[in-house]
Order: C-alpha cells, then structure tokens, then sequence
C-alpha cells in the first residue's frame, strides 16, 4: 500500500525469460521516445542483465548490440561440476567488457538485481556490490549454471522467488509500480525431448506464480512470447524487439493517465484499505475471471 499520492516516481521491472530478453529492449525504446524518466529499475535473469546496462547509461543503441549476442550459444561456457553443466563466464566477461567492474551502489539510476538462495529458498536482492556477481547469479538457471557464490550464500536465478521483482521497487521509493513479463503465455511449446520438457515446467512453474506477484503492478505488460525460442532469437531480433516496442507505446497512454489522476487512485486505495466492506468470494472470483477475459486492441 503506497500511501503519497505525490509519489509519482516510476519503478520498472524487468522480467526474466532468457533469449527473449530482446522484447525489454523495445519497451526501454518506447519509454524514451515518450521522454518518460524511469526513477529506479530492478530486474531478474536477462531482466537483470538489460536493467544493468540501463541503470549505468548505456543507450538504446547500445543495448541492442548486447540483445544480438543474447543466445545460449553465446553466454555458455561449459565445464563438468557436481551443481552444473555451465559457467556464466560469457555473461561476466561480457559485462565487464562492456560496463566495468562496477558496483551497484554507483548506477546512474538505482538498481536492484534479484537473486535466490538455492540452500534457504529466499530471495536475496542486491542493491549494493559487485554488479557482474550479482548479475551472474540472476541468470543462473539452476540444474543448467553452477551456482554463484556471494557472501556465504550460494545463489542462482531470481525467477525462482520473482520473475517480474516488482516487490522491491515500492522499498526503493517508486510510487508507480510497473512490471514487464515476457512469459504471459496461454500455452507452453511442444516439447521434442527432454529440455523442452524441462523447460515447460520450469517455466510453468515461475509463470504461476508471477500472475500473483504483478497484481502488485499499477500497470503491467505481459507478453505472449511462445512462437520465440528461450535459447536463440538471433534470426528474430527484429521481430522480437517490437513485441516489446510496440505494446509499451499503447500502454503509455495508461501510464500518463495513471500520473495525472494518481490522487484519485491514492483515494480508492485508501478506500479498500480501510472501509470494511466484504465483497463475496464468489462474485471475487467471477469478477477476476471476467477481468482476466476482457481484451482491449
């Protein structure tokens, strides 16, 4: 519950789904053209990777260099460990190719890299430290990456605890929460083998999750990426640039109509928060499953 109807900084968080990563690009693009400021940015995975490049400057342009390299067989490096068959080697020297070996603390817009404890099963969430560790540890898939270890914990993908780590943006003093998730699909690839079995139910996993976690989101943009790859897009950059590109543009029009009434949106929070008005279970659910239906293009 965001109490300030002044508050009117915006957050962004920036969902994990590997090779189809590109699609953040396009929406950082439209966030741009529109000349809307983005206050603090958090992200998980290749979530956190683009929110890396973001937060420390790097332009659009830029970044879309980062989105060519951004398949499997560009940021593996295999090795043979007890906890992985994969180093984030690439993804590291990458970084620090690109950025630096910078610190969090020092990023130009805050940040805030999502992570999870493989051994506790909490999220750990690094404002400060080591950019490259922290980022490495994001997008390490576990049963495919080795674990990072930072400060005792051993760490691996943030999607486990949150996709779209937009609990963390309200702690970080946005007043406007919004959440890009690149996995809102309706359904799930064949799978051929036994990857794309793995696949589907890691991702179905996460994706239930998530749909519960971005109801925090004062907007949010959920994007069906099922006919693009997890591992390779590279032939698609293009295409899945504007997946994000063109969606973000239609929903600014939301996001500049949410600013300017924002103390009307702070009165009906403070409306369901206080008066003990009880809405049925039934008509709640019956409510949601018609919001859920409804499409608006």
């Amino acid at each position: 519950m965001r109490f300030n109807p002044f508050n009117t900084k915006i957050g962004l968080a920036l969902g994990g789904g590997a090779a189809k990563g590109i699609a953040h690009i396009g929406v950082l693009r439209a966030f741009e053209e529109e000349g809307i400021k983005i206050d603090c940015i958090s992200g998980t995975s290749v979530g956190a990777l683009i929110a890396s490049y973001y937060a420390f400057g790097k332009s659009i342009d830029e970044i879309e260099k980062v989105g060519n390299n951004l398949s499997i067989k560009k940021v593996i490096h295999f090795t043979m460990k007890k906890r992985g068959f994969f180093t984030t080697h690439s993804i590291k020297q990458m970084i620090l190719e690109d950025l630096g070996d910078l610190r969090i603390e020092d990023a130009k817009i805050p940040l805030a890299i999502c992570t999870t404890d493989i051994n506790t099963g909490e999220q750990v969430v690094f404002e400060k430290g080591s950019l490259v560790d922290a980022v490495c540890a994001s997008c390490a898939v576990p049963g495919l990456y080795i674990p990072i270890q930072i400060n005792n914990r051993l760490l691996v993908d943030g999607g486990i605890t949150e996709n779209v780590p937009v609990s963390v943006l309200e702690e970080m003093g946005a007043g406007i929460l919004i959440g890009i998730d690149l996995n809102g699909v309706k359904k799930y690839p064949y799978p051929e083998d036994v990857i794309g079995v793995m696949g589907n139910a890691f991702d179905i996993a996460i994706d239930l999750r998530t749909r519960d976690q971005i109801k925090k989101c004062d907007i949010s943009l959920s994007l069906d990426l099922s006919d693009y790859s997890r591992f390779d897009n590279s032939d698609r950059v293009k295409e899945l640039y504007n997946e994000g590109y063109y969606p973000m543009k239609r929903k600014i029009k939301t996001l500049l109509w949410y600013k300017k009434t924002n103390y009307v949106q702070y009165a009906l929070r403070l409306f369901k928060e206080f008066v003990p008005l009880k809405v049925p279970k039934y008509i709640q659910e019956l409510y949601h499953k018609g919001i859920s239906s409804i499409k608006i293009k």
